[in-house]
């Protein structure tokens, strides 16, 4: 691919924003290990335990622990229990791997078993109407490829889940469901929202309701979508799509009962974001009192999932409400979605600095914004006023919010924004401009997604321009910061949402040139996934954005293929901007 105006050098701007970082994260870090927690399970702790002697057993080459607490059990967990405890054991903890080997056998199905490959009954090998404005015949091929993969990825629950829940982590999902693939073996709930946008693209509109149809399912079960559908999981949620999903569906279908249905749903995730631990006001300059949201996650022990790797990470931590604490911050910060980025650290270079519940998110807030957008649309069309008018009005109040406390005029970008003390969440909090935090990532362009903010076109041709000159447009895609940390969620990887929301909401403001950015992004991203398709046979979680072609890496886990959301926004990429037969699809 030639040069392009996009590309743009990172050095001096990394340098800068690394000191303008250091002199804002100033605010008080306070004390989060007293916040609230939800009780886990027998089964999940004892899971963990078991992770903890397989590491020691096995050693931590090619050691998953998620691997662990996915096992589901042949037989009750007492019994497992006993056999376990007997197992001989070394002063370090762990046995030997025969015996560890053969317990496994003796008393666990294998992680994924209890998952159960499903054929989506609305799949057909070439849909009608399948991407009309895909004109080359080399891109509608591979178009076709990625379409069948859903095949592979659909998934249901399988009957023994059903039947004796309490030998599973797994829970009981009442339809079929698309997994991203690899070690996630289970629905996740952000992912959910590019799928089913994929889903859409191939016309399987009764598959996309299904997913929903679950996730409203953990909304009546826990009050919350959680973060997936796990036992482990249930101590926090993922940014909230859900009422984008059910939108997107309908505008599809037209389909008023699928809408009527979830709209409770709706409004009860609404309060989840808006009440309680997640709810905070700041008072603006004006003395004028905004509410809005963060992450925060209800758990302050090392992750199930990750258990292993949250006691390291902890380890030089001296105090039992330290670790608490910082175990808060990091499940918190895996409810963001972007476990780990330096977004979240008060010291890019330490870890342990993670303060996720001391910021508020630009981009939770966008989407809450969204959210209360996407109610009050289906409450009119369903025809209860009542909430429509109450959504549209919380929507204003919250635009308003997001001007007042994000934006950002002189950069031409809505930045996150720091709290001074978390310790006292329920009185206001008077907005300082130093707070607001000056690094560039690709968070503070994804308000740009949504329709009341891509609407302004002057203030689209400005952020356009910002985020031209911001570093994160590269040969591949939008880099998701300037900071090569080795954390999934920073330089040079790019990701899906953050490609797609981004360029949507350029290629749909009234801006020719923000809509010609938009394309661009849109064409580099649908390249560089094809190349790194052609060459490696499989789709790959997030990509390397400095190089056409090359999957990404970093973070706690091996690069995962599959991948459900990186196939739907290709075909999402595909069904809105097309494929002329004239332009080259290689980089």
């Amino acid at each position: 691919m030639a040069d392009s105006p996009l590309l743009f050098t990172l050095g001096s701007l990394f340098l800068l924003s690394t000191l303008i970082f250091s002199s804002v994260m100033t605010v008080t870090k306070a004390s989060c290990d007293s916040g609230p927690v939800k009780p886990t399970t027998p089964l999940v702790t004892f899971l963990e335990q078991l992770q903890q002697t397989a590491l020691t057993t096995f050693g931590k080459t090619h050691f998953d622990p998620k691997l662990y607490v996915d096992l589901a059990l042949k037989s009750e967990l007492s019994l497992t229990q006993r056999a376990f405890h007997k197992l001989p054991r070394s002063a370090n903890g762990s046995t030997s791997v025969n015996d560890l080997n053969e317990f496994l056998h003796d008393y666990f199905e294998g992680a994924g078993d209890d998952v159960v490959l499903a054929q989506p009954e609305d799949y057909v090998p070439e849909p009608e109407g399948f991407l009309p404005k895909v004109k080359n015949p080399e891109v509608r091929a591979w178009a076709l490829e990625i379409h069948s993969l859903w095949k592979n990825l659909s998934r249901k629950v399988g009957g023994g889940v059903h039947k004796r829940p309490e030998l599973h982590t797994l829970l009981p999902l009442p339809e079929q469901f698309i997994i991203p693939g690899s070690r996630f073996r289970e629905v996740y709930y952000w992912d959910s929202y590019w799928v089913i946008r994929g889903l859409l693209a191939s016309k399987m509109y009764d598959t996309a309701k299904a997913i929903v149809t679950n996730l409203i399912f953990l909304i009546e079960e826990y009050g919350y979508v959680l973060n997936g559908a796990r036992a482990y999981y249930t101590n926090r949620s993922q940014p909230p799509l859900l009422s984008a999903m059910v939108s997107e569906i309908y505008k599809r279908t037209g389909d008023l009962e699928f809408a009527r249905k979830a709209l409770p749903a709706l409004v009860k995730e609404h309060e989840f974001w808006n009440s309680g631990i997640h709810k905070v006001v700041i008072q603006d300059d004006q003395a004028c009192n905004h509410t809005l949201s963060r992450y925060y996650a209800m758990w302050n022990q090392p992750r199930p999932e990750s258990s292993t790797t949250d006691m390291e990470l902890a380890s030089k931590i001296k105090s039992v409400s330290e670790k608490q604490c910082f175990y808060r911050e990091v499940a918190s910060t895996a409810e963001t979605g972007w476990d780990f980025s330096t977004r979240w650290m008060r010291n890019h270079s330490d870890f342990t600095t993670l303060s996720t519940t001391s910021i508020l998110p630009i981009d939770l807030n966008v989407l809450i914004l969204g959210m209360e957008h996407d109610i009050a649309f289906l409450a009119k069309v369903i025809g209860d006023g009542s909430i429509s008018d109450r959504f549209l009005k919380a929507s204003k109040a919250r635009h308003k919010a997001i001007k007042s406390v994000f934006w950002n005029a002189k950069k031409g970008q809505w930045l996150d924004y720091w709290l001074n003390d978390i310790t006292c969440i329920s009185e206001p909090q008077t907005w300082e401009a130093c707070n607001q935090n000056q690094n560039v990532f690709a968070s503070n362009f994804i308000p740009l997604w949504i329709e009341s903010l891509y609407s302004d076109t002057s203030m689209v041709e400005k952020v356009t321009r910002s985020l031209q000159s911001s570093g994160l447009l590269c040969a591949a895609g939008i880099a998701t910061s300037l900071t090569n940390s080795g954390q999934q969620w920073d330089f040079p990887n790019g990701w899906a949402p953050i490609q797609h929301m981004i360029a949507e909401g350029l290629a749909r403001s009234g801006s020719k040139e923000a809509k010609l950015v938009g394309e661009d992004i849109a064409v580099r991203w649908i390249r560089t996934n094809y190349k790194a398709y052609k060459k490696t046979g499989v789709m790959h979680e997030k990509y390397d954005v400095q190089k056409c072609g090359e999957f990404g890496g970093g973070g706690e886990y091996v690069p995962q293929t599959g991948f459900g959301w990186s196939n739907g926004l290709v075909l999402a990429f595909l069904e809105e901007f097309g494929w002329p037969q004239d332009r080259k699809i290689e980089c």
